[in-house]
């Protein structure tokens, strides 16, 4: 795996000398050499790469990696260039339009958001192919929980967007009263239409971020030629 850097690598030192993260560690590597994991072994960490902690302003939180091939790169909801837009993507993208007007892009990759602060977490960081949740319950989740622990200790103001039930199950860690927390059902086809579609979280978001003094998100996401 890629080792963590700056600010993360200070903040989560210590889950790297626990048990947990030295049995996740070995069984990660083992996956890695006997299959097809995703996503690549360097991308695990994108989503503390791309964004430190810092510099964090919005948490948006996943489930686990997409599990087809050229999908993953380590940020939730996110793809590669030139892959097909996923369907749970392709509801964010119009709750985007309808919420802010924005015009929906021709791909997938969401560098832009996670580049400006947006931290695009999935509880598990890596997947076998084609098996969804495989790798749940191995020691991801601990240590994603740490990460959010971190964030919420944050002494600025943060929006949590938490979607769907496993999201939503983090909420009782986020004690900081400086924080906003937004629910919303899951933006898969199976649940946007019970209340994901006009939750509004990207104006919602932004409004908070401006009331409390910090640039908002540009959430256009431009388009690739």
């Amino acid at each position: 795996m890629a080792a963590l850097t700056g600010t993360w690598e200070k903040a989560l030192q210590e889950e790297f000398s626990k048990e947990y993260y030295r049995k996740l560690f070995l069984f990660v590597r083992e996956e890695y050499k006997k299959g097809i994991v995703y996503p690549s072994s360097d991308e695990i960490f994108t989503a503390f790469h791309l964004t430190p902690l810092d510099k964090v302003k919005v948490v948006i939180l996943g489930q686990d990696p997409y599990h087809n091939a050229g999908q993953a790169h380590g940020l939730c909801f996110s793809v590669k260039p030139q892959v097909d837009i996923p369907p749970s993507l392709v509801n964010i993208y119009q709750e985007l339009h309808d919420d802010l007007g924005c015009k929906i892009p021709n791909h997938g990759y969401l560098t832009s958001w996670a580049e400006q602060g947006v931290l695009m977490l999935n509880t598990v960081l890596t997947v076998q192919a084609h098996k969804p949740m495989s790798h749940r319950g191995v020691g991801w989740e601990e240590f994603t929980n740490a990460a959010i622990a971190k964030v919420n200790e944050q002494d600025r103001p943060i929006v949590f967007i938490l979607w769907g039930k496993p999201a939503q199950e983090k909420e009782k860690m986020l004690t900081n009263p400086k924080h906003l927390v937004l629910k919303a059902p899951h933006p898969s086809p199976l649940s946007a239409y019970r209340g994901f579609f006009g939750s509004r979280p990207f104006s919602k978001a932004n409004d908070f971020l401006v009331k409390n003094g910090a640039e908002p998100i540009d959430w256009q996401i431009p388009d690739i030629n």
